[in-house]
């Protein structure tokens, strides 16, 4: 591996307030998580792009982060797991300095009785969802630019039924790690967050949480006494842009439940 530079590592605020006027494009930010992180970066100033298949669920996401005064927001209907796609949006998007990727379902299916066909599918989504933004961000994005991936809690947890996709997670988990040392010649730095349940609409669906109270109800044992919320899931990813010191890191954000 090369260890020739191509710029010095830029020393800045670890605030997230450093974050204003940087460009972050956001792999499925039509909901969850991703548009938490959008929701909050337009908070702080930044200019982001969202991307994600369902345009009527992306235009409803960009119609309300544009509430934020001085929003700057655009939205790309398209496949975030398409490497092409996300070059094209990089380079529409203008100047880019974060990639966050959240994109990449859970989806269960027990060793005995899923179809290969299947499996392949979902566990290629996700590692080459991430494998493929990679490549298309490390391109583009200046020094000190970051990308960042979403891993989960079942890593450290397993549940039965679930063994690839649990493997798929554990495999971005280490080409997080990997990609933070071959890229730092770049000075471009890689991370994940490692998520236990939040409060989104697909746990929300996968659980048959119908309403609010059905959701605190299903939290209720919970260490803290409830799941995170998409806002405090997403708060970690604005850290790992901000801070040009985090680098190969998969930072922690479950409330708890892995201790129990």
């Amino acid at each position: 591996m090369s260890t020739t530079t191509v710029a010095p590592m830029p020393v800045s605020s670890p605030l997230t307030s450093a974050l204003r006027g940087r460009g972050v494009v956001i792999v499925g930010g039509s909901s969850g998580i991703g548009l938490a992180a959008g929701a909050l970066l337009t908070s702080v100033g930044a200019r982001v792009t969202l991307v994600g298949r369902d345009a009527t669920r992306l235009a409803a996401a960009v119609d309300r982060l544009r509430t934020t005064p001085d929003a700057s927001v655009t939205g790309v209907a398209g496949d975030g797991n398409d490497e092409n796609v996300l070059e094209q949006v990089l380079d529409q998007a203008g100047q880019v300095d974060h990639v966050l990727v959240t994109a990449g379902g859970f989806s269960p299916g027990a060793l005995l009785d899923t179809p290969a066909e299947q499996v392949r599918a979902n566990v290629d989504g996700r590692i080459w969802g991430a494998y493929g933004a990679a490549r298309a961000a490390a391109r583009r994005l200046p020094a000190g630019g970051s990308i960042t991936f979403s891993s989960g809690l079942y890593l450290t947890r397993p549940i039965p039924g679930a063994s690839a996709a649990i493997a798929s997670i554990g495999a971005v988990e280490g080409l997080t790690r990997a990609l933070a040392v071959e890229l730092a010649p770049r000075r471009l730095r890689v991370n994940a967050v490692r998520y236990g349940v939040v409060d989104t609409p697909l746990a929300r669906g996968a659980m048959g949480a119908a309403d609010d109270s059905a959701m605190a109800a299903a939290g209720q044992n919970a260490l803290l006494g409830r799941f995170a919320t998409a806002e405090e899931a997403a708060s970690a990813t604005l850290f790992l842009m901000a801070n040009n010191f985090m680098t190969g890191t998969v930072l922690t954000v479950d409330g708890g439940q892995s201790l129990v």
